[in-house]
Parts: structure tokens; sequence; C-alpha cells
């Protein structure tokens, strides 16, 4: 929900989200966890529209649930018991590639340490609540798809007792301007990942999920992977919400679920709930999303992502994390 009022004189967009999605745009939980808490304490936190630099002051006076996108969880792990504490609900999505032979990720702990942390928080919070992402799959003319799955393979066989879930993508160059300017100086090309190369990896991501038996997804992927067990995401769930959280009254009212409902709830529509009512028509057409405010900031993850699509450039955003360090900010930059 989203209102506005007069703040001295000035037109002032207020939000009050149910679901915070925490964030696409940076990685708060690596980030910006201690920022998080003072906010929340404070009430709220400030957004900035990348697109219109308009400013929303997002509320957490009605939010119930945070979903939290990372790279590198570990700072945050102290930060978790305020929100148990306080009730708020929370689930992960935990990006955990392997592209250090490639320096693609420069600023992430060593791939032993993520798969560690994975496991660590997993164990902490529950398999159910730790989703692991491959994302995204990237091709060059010196890694191919056989490499590629050899990767994902050797982090699956350690992971998959510890999540339910893995949802990949393929990169996504052209429709980016700022990745594209970004991918032209690396020494090894990128390329985009044509369809009989996207059927071929999903294949073999299907056969290895024979011995692990995850669910599996694409994020925001317009191909049709059906034949080879893989649906098209929610990372911002209703299916998982209402299964994980439906003691919510309050979280599940926003979603139009009732809990006495008898119907099948993994299904689009029962008699007491419909999923289009609450999907994220403000995100990509491909993508399954429910409604959340994302209160993240572009420019804003010093985590040295080659592939990035939220940073201009990785000086701009170490220079920003730089800036937000040891201030009470009420918003991240």
């Amino acid at each position: 929900m989203t209102n506005s009022k007069q703040v001295y004189g000035n037109p002032v967009n207020i939000a009050h989200p149910v679901i915070v999605s925490a964030s696409r745009s940076t990685d708060i939980p690596a980030f910006y966890s201690d920022w998080l808490v003072s906010r929340i304490k404070a009430g709220f936190v400030k957004w900035k529209n990348p697109f219109s630099g308009e400013f929303t002051n997002v509320s957490f006076e009605q939010a119930r649930l945070f979903v939290f996108w990372t790279k590198n969880p570990a700072p945050m792990l102290d930060n978790l018991a305020f929100f148990d504490n306080n009730g708020f609900s929370y689930y992960f999505q935990y990006t955990l590639n392997d592209y250090e032979h490639e320096n693609w990720e420069s600023g992430l702990p060593r791939l032993e340490e993520r798969i560690e942390t994975f496991i660590g928080l997993s164990e902490r919070i529950g398999k159910e609540k730790l989703i692991w992402r491959f994302d995204p799959i990237i091709l060059s003319d010196k890694l191919g798809p056989d490499e590629i799955l050899h990767r994902i393979e050797r982090i699956g066989d350690r992971l998959h007792k510890h999540t339910e879930r893995l949802v990949f993508s393929y990169i996504d160059i052209e429709n980016y301007r700022k990745v594209k300017h970004n991918l032209c100086s690396l020494p090894d090309k990128l390329h985009e990942i044509d369809t009989q190369t996207m059927e071929f990896l999903a294949k073999g991501i299907s056969q290895l999920n024979a011995g692990w038996r995850l669910e599996i997804g694409t994020c925001a992927e317009k191909i049709d992977l059906e034949q080879y067990g893989i649906e098209h995401n929610r990372c911002i769930d209703d299916r998982l919400i209402i299964r994980l959280f439906s003691h919510d009254k309050v979280l599940m009212a926003y979603m139009g679920y009732t809990t006495n409902d008898q119907t099948d709830f993994l299904a689009e529509q029962t008699a007491e709930y419909t999923y289009q009512k609450i999907k994220d028509k403000g995100q990509r057409k491909a993508c399954g999303c429910i409604k959340s405010k994302d209160i993240g900031q572009y420019n804003t993850c010093p985590h040295g992502c080659v592939y990035c699509y939220a940073n201009t450039d990785h000086e701009t955003a170490l220079m920003n994390w730089q800036k937000a360090q040891g201030k009470e900010l009420d918003t991240i930059v």
C-alpha cells in the first residue's frame, strides 16, 4: 500500500508494505544488516526510486515478512535474533555460485566458506527457509556448459540436504546496458546463452537432481523447461509463504488466504485465495513474484560482481558503501 502526504510543503510517498524485500538491488544481509535493524527500530526507511529520483518513506508498521537476498549472510547472523524476538518472519534467497577461478565475484568470501555458511544457516533456521540460487549461469569463451554443470554438481552435492529448492537463471547481457558495458573490459568474452544451450543445461541440472530431489525453478526466464521438471519460479513465493507462515493471520489476510480453507493451498486458485490478485506487476513479465516492497538502493553493493545490473561500476558502489559506514542514515546512501 502506498499513499502520499505533504511534508514541509513537499509531497512524500509513503508505503506500508506487509512483505519487505531486502533486497534485489543490494546485499543488505552482507553489508547493511545493522542499518536495517536501526531503521526498523526507527519505524521507517527512505527509499529512492532509481529511475524517477523520487523518495518514498517505507514504514515498517505493517511489516510481517522479510525476504532476504544475499551472497554472504554471515555478517547478519547475530541480527537474526532481533527478527525472531520481534515477531518478524523471514526466509533467505542465498546466491551461491562458483566463479572463483574467473574472479567474477571478487568481493565474496572463498567458496568453501560460503558453503559452510549456507549449511550453518540452514541448521539454524531450517532448510525450508533457505533457497539455493545459482544465479546467473554464465558461459564464456573459456567456461563452457560441461564445466558449469560440474561446478553446480560440486555445490549441489554439498547443499542438497540443507535446502529444498534450487533456482537458477541465464545471464542476460543485451537487455542491461550497464552489464554489457562492464563486461567489455573483461579478458574472457562472455556471451548470451542460446536456446539449445539453455535446454542442454536444464537437462543436465535435471539429471543431477535425480540424486538431490530438490524443487527446481528458473528466475524470470521465458523459456519453458517443464519437460525437465523445472518450473517458472516465484522468488517472493505465495506458496512457500502460506506453507511456512500460515499461523500469521495478518500475513494470510493480506494475501487473501484463510487458514481454515480445506482446499489445496498449492493451487493457483482456491475458494479463498487467488494468486493473480497479489502478483507483482512491477517486475519483469516472466517474474512470478507476489507483491513486496524492495528497500535496496542501486550502486551500494561492493561485492564486485562483473554481471551486476544494479551497479554502474564497482568503484561507485564501494565509495557509497564506505560513505554509509558508521552513520545513522535513513536511506543506505
